[in-house]
């Protein structure tokens, strides 16, 4: 049902985005090509994904949040491509199959941010005071808490859209 762009096939404001992605990651992804059908949402997927990913959450970290969000979502593309993340990252095999089955993480300080990434979404941001202590108490700041909310925006929307398109 929707259609999985070229360059050429693209709407014109997707295809700087397209030729963006490429030059980044070497090839065009299926889900890029799939989202091109709307330059608003890659353009915007492709903006906030930036700000994530220089946010001051560490690299390990920004993939316990994103798998966090593409588990609860059943995206499979989403967990298939941070798992191969989370592989270049040297992360073992128990971290990658914890973060893939939705299971408990053997470190506490990221099993925290896992925790807290989760307890965002089930209560719409109004985390209780305790739990926020608690994830202060692992070694974040506020300012990560902060991030953990746009990486769940940000990873929302990829989700979403990837199950919407088939990807």
């Amino acid at each position: 049902m929707f259609p999985q762009h070229t360059l050429d096939s693209a709407p014109a404001a997707s295809r700087p985005l397209i030729e963006s992605t490429v030059a980044h990651l070497g090839h065009l992804p299926p889900a890029v090509a799939l989202l091109a059908e709307s330059p608003e949402m890659l353009g915007g997927f492709l903006q906030a994904s930036g700000l994530f990913e220089a946010s001051t959450l560490d690299p390990f970290g920004r993939e316990v949040v994103v798998m966090t969000i593409a588990t609860r979502n059943n995206c499979r593309v989403c967990v298939s491509m941070h798992t191969r993340r989370l592989r270049e990252l040297n992360a073992d095999a128990e971290q990658i199959a914890a973060l893939r089955s939705g299971q408990p993480l053997a470190d506490g300080r990221l099993e925290a941010l896992r925790q807290f990434t989760l307890r965002v979404l089930a209560t719409a941001g109004e985390v209780p005071e305790d739990e926020v202590s608690a994830f202060l108490a692992a070694g974040f700041t506020t300012r990560n808490a902060l991030e953990v909310v746009l990486g769940i925006g940000t990873y929302t929307m990829s989700t979403l859209a990837n199950r919407l398109v088939r990807a």
